[in-house]
């Protein structure tokens, strides 16, 4: 029989570390995030509207435990960097190339 043992973290960092390739890739992008979500939160009164607010409903207060309850949403996926170098690098050859 399985046994769960349960923890304060809501989401269950279990469910978090099936959605990223390592524990630093999940920090990483949730500590990113959470700073995107703090300057919103910050930049509210001053009308400007640059950022994107959290893309889920939380009772949670702290940018950190918004971001990762984004992230067990899969409003927040992560993009691997060396995807993009090589698409990158496809298109400065092909532009090259003409």
């Amino acid at each position: 029989m399985a046994r769960t043992n349960d923890t304060m973290m809501n989401p269950p960092i279990e469910e978090l570390l099936d959605r990223t390739d390592s524990k630093f890739s999940l920090v990483t992008l949730a500590a990113r995030r959470a700073r995107q979500i703090n300057s919103y939160f910050n930049q509210l009164g001053d009308g400007l509207g640059h950022m994107v607010p959290p893309q889920v409903s939380s009772i949670a207060r702290k940018p950190l435990s918004i971001s990762f309850e984004e992230i067990a949403a899969d409003k927040i996926v992560p993009v691997p960097v060396a995807v993009a170098v090589v698409e990158e690098a496809a298109a400065d050859e092909a532009d090259t190339a003409v």
